[in-house]
Formats: structure tokens, C-alpha cells, sequence
């Protein structure tokens, strides 16, 4: 008699963890109760960008005067990260006058460089960080006789864990980034997120669907989601780096059209031909888009600054003062053809491309328009 053949084991599901932004956040809250209650803490309770609520445990409360530290340690889950274990530290200091501020501190990096949103000279607290950190803080002192504070974040070891990224390429100098438009860090990088991919498509052939919505992450996933309100759920799919692997296993499983809806950062890596776009595989390569600018008209003052760009962003704001958005939809074509070329001409491939608050830039094919796409096909 013989026995069943093994079942695989499914895959594992992975923890997800907290972003710099939301332990800078939460330390920031704690340490403004404790000047307005007059409160030692060991926990904070606080809401995420994305509005959930999570209890962190602080590893330092202290107050002086008028102002308070309280710190978090990041737990990054199941993603790798060099951030992962960090001290996320705040400074408070109550002021009357209204509004938060929120300064850097030793650790937490300079923008040197144009290109990444944020002025240079300041810190590299991003905008969805900076707006949840005031917010708890405001939280805090509602009812209070303050108006406003002063918040400064720091990150004990910033400078060294720096340099296990590409800050200093990107113009980001002294320390990390206090990243995160969530709160949440899903942990992409991983082989089991690989094999969810994989099943979330397998989801969504057998549901029926002849279309998917491939997406790199939540924030173009919410974008893509407002393109195509028609499509069911399961017909999105957060692909994350692991682009090639999608693509192919989308035309392995039969769907006759994948529109994947990116930023131009990914996209620009998927024009070139590069099916996994985790920055550890290498940063945008701006020389493409300048060739890629050139063969669209650009000047070649124009391709020489493209050439120097600091990052993707920066490349899309060259475009918009130098009147060179056609390169915005040369570029999904590119990225179009790489990707079916990638699954052996075996599927359809749409690209739409955001911007980072999930407007839309430029489309493939230009017949296309947002929510043309249903669950078996064009309507």
C-alpha cells in the first residue's frame, strides 16, 4: 500500500512590523502626556496613518522641566531591514503658541539633494511621518494651556545604519530616513511574500477572472483601486518587488491581461528590463531615462540634468518644467514590452503610472482609459 504523496506545507503567513514614522510618532505622544498628565508611561496606545490603533511599549520615559523623551524600538516584522531594532527617540518641548514643529535630530538624516519631496536643508522626516507626529502630539494637548510643542526625533546608531542604504547617493546625509505612509512595513523581500503572490494570482484565476491588477505596494494599490472601482477585490494584487515572478506566473496561469499600476521609480527599473526592483538590486538608472528622454525630444540640457537626477522623482519634476511628459508614456510602453517579453508574449500587459499621491500620469496602451478594465477583459 502506498502512502499519499505529501501535502506542501502552505506558506508561512508573515508578521507584519511598524515603520520609523509610526514608532517616531508614538514616542512623540508619550512624551507630550507626560508634561500634560504628569504621567511615567510604559506603554503608548496611538493611531496609525492608516488609522488603526497600536499599543507600543516604551523603552525610555523621562521628563526635565518643561520637556519629556520617551523612545520606541522598531520591530520591522518579517521584512529584513537595517532600521529593524532601532531606537526611535522624541523630544518634547510644550510651547504656548500653536502648531507642532518637528526638527531632526543626531541620526536622523539631511536632504542635500532635490528630488525626494522635501526641501533641502531639512530633515528627512517625510510628510505622512511629520502630519501623524503633530497629530498625536495636538492629541495630547487638547484642553491643556499649550498651543503647540516642539518635537525632535533622533535615532541613537542612525549614522551607521545609514550606510547599509543608499542615502548617501540619494543626497540624504547624516542618518535614516523617518519613513512610512501606513505605519505598517509589509514584509516584501521574502521568499514566503513570493509564494503569496503566486497564490493570491492562482485566487484569482480560479475565481474566474481573466484580468488582474498587479500593484507594488499599498499606496498604488489604493491609487489602482480608484482606477477601477468595477474590479472585485481579489482581482488586486500587491505584487511588491517580485515582478517577474508575477507576470510569468499570471500567463502560466491563463489570464489574459495583467494591468500593473506603478510609480515611475519601478517602472523605470521594469523599462530596462529588471523583474525584481527591491532597491537592493540597484538604484534608478537615470542614464536610461535620459537615452529614453532623448529619443522623445528632449533638449540636451535637458538629458544632461535627467542624466544627474537624483532619483525618479526628480526625473518626473525635469519633465514637468521641461514640457517632456510624452516620456511619461514612452516609459509604460517600455515597461509594457519588457514584461510580456518577460512571460513569453503569453499575456496582455496595461501599465498605468501615479504619481505619490496616486494621480494619474501616463497609460499603456493609449487607447486604454481608467476603468476600461473588468474582471474578464475590457468593457
Amino acid at each position: 500500500m502506498t502512502s499519499a504523496p505529501e501535502q506542501p506545507e502552505p506558506p508561512k503567513r508573515l508578521r507584519e512590523g511598524y515603520t520609523t514614522g509610526a514608532c517616531s510618532a508614538a514616542a512623540a505622544k508619550a512624551a507630550a502626556r507626560v508634561l500634560v498628565r504628569g504621567q511615567t508611561l510604559t506603554e503608548i496606545e496611538t493611531t496609525l496613518p492608516n488609522g488603526r490603533k497600536v499599543t507600543f511599549s516604551l523603552k525610555r520615559c523621562e521628563r526635565l522641566g518643561r520637556t519629556a523623551t520617551c523612545s520606541v524600538v522598531k520591530d520591522a516584522g518579517d521584512d529584513p531591514d537595517c532600521t529593524h531594532g532601532a531606537e526611535l527617540v522624541a523630544e518634547v518641548t510644550l510651547k504656548t503658541e500653536p502648531g507642532v514643529e518637528v526638527r531632526g535630530g543626531r541620526g536622523v538624516a539631511t536632504v542635500t539633494k532635490p528630488g525626494l519631496g522635501l526641501d533641502i536643508g531639512s530633515p528627512a522626516i517625510n510628510p505622512v511621518p511629520r502630519k501623524n507626529i503633530a497629530e498625536t502630539v495636538m492629541e495630547e494637548l487638547a484642553g491643556s494651556a499649550y498651543g503647540g510643542a516642539v518635537v525632535t526625533i533622533s535615532v541613537p546608531g542612525g549614522e551607521e545604519m545609514a550606510q547599509k542604504t543608499i542615502n548617501a547617493r540619494l543626497g540624504l546625509i547624516g542618518g535614516i530616513s523617518i519613513l512610512g505612509t501606513t505605519g505598517i512595513v509589509k514584509p516584501y523581500s521574502t521568499s514566503a511574500f513570493k509564494a503569496s503572490v503566486v497564490q493570491a494570482i492562482d485566487v484569482a484565476a480560479s475565481s474566474g477572472s481573466s484580468a488582474i491588477v498587479l500593484t507594488t505596494g499599498g499606496r498604488t494599490e489604493a491609487a489602482a483601486m480608484k482606477l477601477f472601482p468595477g474590479l472585485p477585490e481579489h482581482a488586486f494584487i500587491q505584487m511588491g518587488d517580485f515582478v517577474g515572478t508575477a507576470i510569468a506566473h499570471a500567463a502560466g496561469a491563463g489570464l489574459r491581461r495583467a494591468v500593473v499600476v506603478g510609480m515611475m521609480g519601478k517602472l523605470s527599473k521594469i523599462a530596462e528590463g529588471i523583474m525584481q526592483t527591491h532597491a537592493s538590486q540597484g538604484e534608478v538608472n537615470t542614464a536610461f531615462l535620459a537615452e529614453l528622454a532623448a529619443n522623445c525630444g528632449a533638449s540636451a540640457e535637458l538629458r544632461q540634468q535627467i542624466a544627474a537626477a537624483n532619483t525618479a522623482r526628480h526625473v518626473l519634476e525635469l519633465c514637468r518644467s521641461g514640457n517632456l511628459l510624452q516620456m511619461l508614456p514612452a516609459l509604460c510602453r517600455e515597461a509594457a514590452a519588457k514584461m510580456r517579453t518577460h512571460a513569453g508574449d503569453r499575456i496582455d500587459v496595461w501599465v498605468y503610472m501615479v504619481d505619490f499621491d496616486g494621480a494619474l500620469l501616463a497609460f499603456m496602451p493609449e487607447s486604454a482609459s481608467a476603468g476600461t478594465v473588468s474582471e474578464r477583459g475590457t468593457t
